[in-house]
């Protein structure tokens, strides 16, 4: 007999997430070089100016920090729709505290645990009492608004411009940009040369006038990927969103893990609710935060339930918001062109991998957006208006095909039972 040394191949460290780097850093470049293309042949200069940058990531940061709460929860099997109403917890904690203790700080910190508080009522009713998720979150979406009418009438009528849908004026965070950025870079932009004053528009607009609430936000993203995908804590976490049954059979508690998760949750929808009070305003009002918890639920199911997907939803989201305040009806309709381009491309794609019903459909909805950029002018307001949300529908449904939740998300858990 002949022996023969069989030999195994020694695993490649990091291959995988090293590809889905590669992956990321192409497509984003790839997106950019698009809207330079697109700033070119339509003339609209507000498609890659350092305004439209700096108003993206502004528009960008609640939406964000919504849907990293909506990935806290539901990787450890939690649905959160309650993000809205928690958010409004947020804005309204942040105003109580940044007003009456004079410090902006204190108001971030309340915000926080106002937002916090939302989750822990999310947690109580799913986990304990094992309500329906969606129940919950609807029920916490109906409630919030009401609570916070209620306190600011009871706590803010009678204040310096304070009623009952408002605060007063609360004080402000400082702002922060990097030495050097503004100047020379906004006279490069001037020029509207091709890369370099779009690159310089870029920078400007994303290093300029920062937040600490935008320093924060943008820090938790990476953080929470350390967490969740690097510490045992994270799998532990991540195991009660695919199988608690058997996370629990090897030693995991289940309902602290859920519990952590989805207050963390709110703490996060908290920091959202806190940047729409008292940066992207100046005081807590009524009805400001309009949806951008649903909004954070597209970016994080666009992102696949991942940190880096998810903060390229919510720029995308953010992006096409801070297109239609600044450039108006002009820069969307624009953007016909890009997104028919696009449908084309994909359209061969799907046909190259015979998946013919797909690639149909994103033909005809190519040539009719191609056919509607090319016989007008610009877009009704309406349109124009609303184009965040069509966004997010068009999003939606075409990345659905892609998306893999986490395996029992939204299902109820008994300990000893599983769910």
């Amino acid at each position: 007999m002949i022996d023969q040394e069989v030999r195994t191949p020694a695993p490649r460290i990091g291959g995988a997430r090293g590809f889905r780097g590669r992956r990321a850093l192409t497509a984003g470049l790839g997106a950019f070089v698009a809207l330079i293309l697109l700033r070119l042949i339509t003339g609209e200069s507000d498609i890659t100016s350092s305004g439209t940058m700096s108003a993206t990531l502004g528009l960008a940061v609640p939406i964000g920090m919504a849907a990293m709460g909506g990935l806290w929860s539901e990787r450890s099997g939690v649905v959160n729709i309650g993000l809205e109403g928690m958010m409004v917890f947020g804005t309204w904690g942040a105003a109580f505290g940044a007003y009456f203790s004079g410090s902006p700080w204190l108001g971030l910190l309340c915000g926080i645990a106002a937002g916090a508080l939302g989750g822990l009522l999310h947690a109580v009713a799913t986990v304990t009492f094992g309500v329906d998720h969606i129940v919950s979150g609807v029920a916490i979406n109906i409630l919030a608004p009401g609570v916070a009418r209620y306190l600011s009438d009871l706590l803010f009528n009678g204040e310096p411009g304070g009623g009952a849908t408002q605060s007063p004026q609360l004080p402000n965070f400082p702002t922060w940009s990097v030495p050097g950025v503004g100047g020379p870079l906004g006279d490069l932009e001037k020029h509207h040369w091709i890369l370099i004053s779009d690159l310089a528009g870029l920078i400007r607009g994303l290093l300029t006038n920062l937040s600490p609430v935008t320093l924060v936000a943008a820090a938790l993203i990476p953080i929470s990927f350390f967490l969740l995908w690097r510490t045992p804590f994270g799998l532990r976490l991540r195991s009660c969103g695919e199988n608690p049954l058997a996370a629990e059979s090897l030693g995991v508690k289940v309902y602290t893990m859920k519990y952590a998760a989805v207050v963390i949750s709110g703490a996060f929808a908290g920091v959202g609710g806190t940047f729409l009070a008292m940066v992207a305003s100046s005081n807590y009002q009524e009805g400001q935060v309009n949806g951008r918890g649903f909004i954070g639920l597209a970016a994080m199911i666009f992102g696949n339930w991942r940190p880096g997907g998810v903060a390229a939803g919510a720029g995308l989201f953010g992006y096409t918001d801070a297109l239609q305040l600044r450039g108006g009806a002009g820069a969307v309709h624009a953007m016909l062109l890009l997104l028919g381009v696009g449908l084309l491309a994909l359209a061969v794609w799907h046909a190259y991998r015979r998946r013919m019903v797909t690639a149909v459909v994103s033909a005809v909805v190519a040539v009719g957006l191609l056919a509607w950029f090319f016989l007008t002018d610009e877009l009704p307001k309406e349109i124009v208006t609303y184009s965040p949300h069509i966004t997010t529908l068009l999003v939606l449904a075409f990345a659905a095909q892609r998306l893999r939740m986490p395996a029992a998300d939204g299902l109820t858990y008994r300990r000893g039972g599983g769910h």
